[in-house]
């Protein structure tokens, strides 16, 4: 009974694991800034570089 439980909760686990880990990524991607500029986490867009 235990066995199939573990297994049960993996099948249905894993989809969600890997759609979670797939939106990680696009969200990654969308965070590249053009020319001169640089990310800035705390205000979540891009900055003109200084300095």
């Amino acid at each position: 009974m235990t066995r199939t439980m573990l297994i049960s909760t993996l099948l249905v686990l894993t989809p969600v694991l890997a759609q979670a880990d797939c939106n990680w990524h696009q969200k990654q991607a969308a965070m590249t800034c053009a020319d001169g500029l640089v990310y800035d986490a705390e205000a979540a867009k891009c900055v003109k570089l200084t300095g």
